[in-house]
């Protein structure tokens, strides 16, 4: 699948796995970040409001938050790559379904909220196998530069499909956005079939999906940064979706411009991002997650900028800015995650971190429309941001959350809470550094 020549111009820690995994995400983050504006507009240009675009989005997270358990515990019982490539089959097929739907004009709402459906049940799948299937690439020493890499390379993606997306949308229309992202996802289940898991440990009997389930529960609960940071952003995930799905749009259209000028704020949302990872892969503070926490608190800067709404200008900084310090978190999260987690059980645990973190997001699309309702956009959207800064402010209250120090080389069968205390850090702190937050496309 590759080369001579692009193994010499990789680095040595790059292999296969690793160069697969990133090469596919960034074709899947060129189509998915477009496809993103590409339905709400086609919600909006068919008629619908702000409560139409809430739902298409809330019916996309609730098969989601339902499956996502399941999904994990499947990816760590069998090989991964066979996870990401059924649930990349089914996102193209209903990415198609979906772009035929708006090209054939007069899509109804729940035809769009069905095969809206039908994607969030494939990323439900698809996220925790391929976040345990990158965790398991690399090894500790390197992980933190591979992880920041890796996120480097998708949100160079994302940029460029927020980008192209804003304009293809305002040139084409929505529905030829939605048929590229299809072929994207076609492209990276073709790509994601050659990974290799050979090198992965075969998996112990266990003793069925349930018991499974709540082995991943114990790990999870067992490690108070870990549920406390999910809580955490079970609600900025919620309010900052909402602000951007559903807000995002209908201010773009009443006082920025229209769908070019939100995908160039998306697309300057997903710059920071790409210049985040490109600091991370130099920058490695030593108490990751108190550095990561801390830089949560400007994601509250693209709500409040829409809740005035400034001008493009101001809302692209804002942007910018937010993808910038979101992404110090991610890169931290990750390798927090990689260190402290067994790779036997990453996959089940990154499904409780999906979960958590996006539990809340159905409910607060759905109720976007209402509460835009009773307390005008402006008000719900300076809500949102308000919201960030006070569960970003209560988390950094958690003593193991401010404390977990960065290690030389991940626990193998670490206990609960086993990295939680400070301690001292490795030699030069050179080891580790990677959604709602930082997630895989």
């Amino acid at each position: 699948m590759t080369s001579p020549a692009a193994s010499r111009l990789r680095p040595a820690w790059a292999g296969r796995n690793y160069t697969l995994l990133t090469a596919a995400a960034v074709v899947t983050n060129l189509g998915s970040h477009g496809a993103l504006i590409a339905a709400a507009f086609a919600v909006l240009e068919t008629g619908g409001d702000g409560g139409d675009v809430g739902l298409v989005a809330a019916a996309r997270t609730l098969p989601l938050v339902l499956f996502l358990l399941i999904g994990g515990a499947v990816a760590d019982r069998i090989p991964r790559h066979h996870v990401m490539v059924a649930a990349n089959t089914l996102n193209f097929l209903s990415q198609g379904a979906f772009a035929v739907l708006i090209l054939a004009g007069e899509p109804q709402l729940w035809q769009m909220m069905l095969l809206s459906a039908l994607g969030g049940t494939g990323q439900a799948f698809f996220n925790p196998a391929a976040e345990g299937m990158l965790m398991a690439s690399v090894t500790g020493e390197q992980a933190g530069r591979a992880f920041a890499l890796f996120r480097f390379a998708s949100q160079g993606a994302t940029l460029s499909g927020a980008a192209l997306g804003g304009v293809m949308v305002a040139v084409v229309g929505p529905g030829w956005v939605l048929a590229l992202d299809a072929a994207a996802f076609a492209v990276a289940a073709a790509m994601r079939s050659f990974l290799d898991v050979s090198h992965i440990p075969p998996r112990e009997p266990g003793g069925g999906l349930l018991a499974d389930l709540r082995d991943g529960w114990r790990e999870f609960t067992g490690r108070t940064w870990l549920w406390a940071i999910v809580v955490q952003f079970s609600l900025v995930n919620a309010v900052i979706v909402a602000a951007e799905s559903v807000y995002g749009p209908q201010v773009a259209r009443d006082s920025l411009g229209g769908a070019g000028p939100w995908g160039l704020a998306l697309a300057l949302y997903g710059a920071g991002m790409a210049a985040g990872a490109l600091l991370m892969t130099r920058w490695k503070p030593r108490r990751l997650l108190l550095v990561g926490i801390v830089c949560v608190f400007p994601f509250a800067l693209p709500p409040a900028a829409l809740a005035v709404p400034v001008p493009v200008v101001l809302l692209c900084v804002a942007m910018f800015v937010s993808g910038l310090s979101i992404e110090v978190f991610g890169v931290s999260w990750m390798t927090a995650l990689h260190q402290e987690i067994p790779e036997e059980k990453l996959s089940r645990v990154s499904a409780y971190d999906w979960f958590g973190s996006v539990s809340v997001v159905p409910i607060a699309t759905a109720l976007a429309g209402p509460a835009e309702g009773a307390f005008g956009r402006s008000g719900a959207l300076w809500g949102c941001a308000a919201l960030v800064v006070v569960a970003t402010a209560a988390v950094l209250c958690v003593r193991d959350v401010r404390n977990l120090t960065r290690r030389s080389k991940p626990v193998a069968q670490g206990a609960p809470d086993g990295g939680s205390g400070p301690e001292p850090a490795s030699a030069g702190d050179s080891a580790d550094t990677e959604g709602p937050v930082g997630r895989l496309g």
